[in-house]
């Protein structure tokens, strides 16, 4: 176990803690704020990853790498305008491999597999599903919102079931093939057990953005400011802030937007996440980018 684990596991209790003292609508507030604070800040320095990027690769990779991002971008905006429905499964797919690349990127520096690759995808699937069950109301009225059709026929206890034995089967075979991921497995059990208790009794949005900024945004942070220079400090951490603060800046100007726009109607929760889809769809292929070449590198080194 980690520092940086044990510090999120001090922080995952005193965000249960909040949720005692705390009445639903702060805890949504608060949840809001720290998403737009730290959650935008973990995908405002894209473009300086793919520079970076572009010093180990040739020119024309580079700049196809940045031309993807923008069509992207445009393109999360356009399927959800247009094709909500497959937008969202696509969303929910990419956030599930994105969350499970993150917190099983010890994986990577093993040879990349198929196997690897659909553990890490019912992982993120489970960690969202556990979420969905203990909220299954609200987040059924947020998709049908942004889908623009009810579905109230969804049980998401099934959907937990059905994910939990695919991930069960992914990791059997993992067992067997990566030393590396059986050393992993009681205490990421204890994990899960933390995030299922998280998500039962916090607010669905307080209780997302525990786990999207405690074991996601910041250890997706703190592996950026290595990647871009060369360890993690605090100075470095100011390099990594002011070099994303435009970006951060805009995204956050957009989104308060939003929230003047729609503060006072449930359409604004759809916004924000169909927001946040638009932006993922990009950054989770210019941090896959960065991971293949920390893998490469960890095996240079070897």
């Amino acid at each position: 176990m980690t520092n940086s684990n044990n510090f999120g596991i001090v922080i995952s209790f005193f965000g249960l803690w909040i949720t005692t003292y705390f009445s639903i609508e702060y805890q949504q507030t608060i949840g809001f704020i720290i998403i737009f604070l730290f959650g935008i800040l973990h995908g405002s320095n894209d473009l300086l990853l793919i520079s970076k990027i572009n010093q180990r690769e040739t020119t024309s990779i580079g700049k196809k790498i940045l031309l993807y991002y923008i069509i992207f971008v445009f393109f999360g905006i356009v399927l959800f305008y247009s094709l909500p429905k497959i937008a969202l499964l696509l969303f929910l797919i990419v956030s599930a491999y994105h969350f499970g690349e993150q917190h099983w990127n010890i994986l990577n520096k093993e040879e990349t597999s198929k196997t690897i690759i659909g553990f890490q995808t019912t992982y993120g699937l489970f960690i969202l599903s556990l979420l969905f069950n203990f909220h299954q109301e609200e987040v059924r009225k947020i998709i049908g919102q942004i889908i623009n059709a009810p579905i109230t026929s969804v049980n998401f206890t099934y959907c937990l079931i059905f994910v939990g034995v695919l991930l069960f089967l992914n990791g059997f075979l993992l067992v067997r093939k990566n030393p590396s991921f059986s050393k992993e497995i009681m205490v990421n059990i204890v994990y899960l057990i933390l995030f299922g208790i998280i998500f039962r009794n916090a607010n669905l949005i307080w209780a997302f953005a525990i786990y999207f900024i405690v074991w996601h945004s910041l250890p997706s942070i703190k592996e950026q400011i290595c990647f871009l220079y060369g360890n993690y400090s605090i100075k470095n951490f100011v390099r990594y802030f002011k070099a994303a603060f435009v970006y951060w800046f805009l995204s956050l100007i957009g989104i308060l937007f939003l929230y003047l726009l729609f503060k006072d109607q449930e359409i604004f929760k759809a916004l924000f996440f169909s927001f946040l889809a638009a932006i993922t769809f990009p950054h989770a292929l210019v941090i896959m980018k960065m991971q293949n070449i920390n893998k490469n590198n960890s095996e240079d080194i070897k």
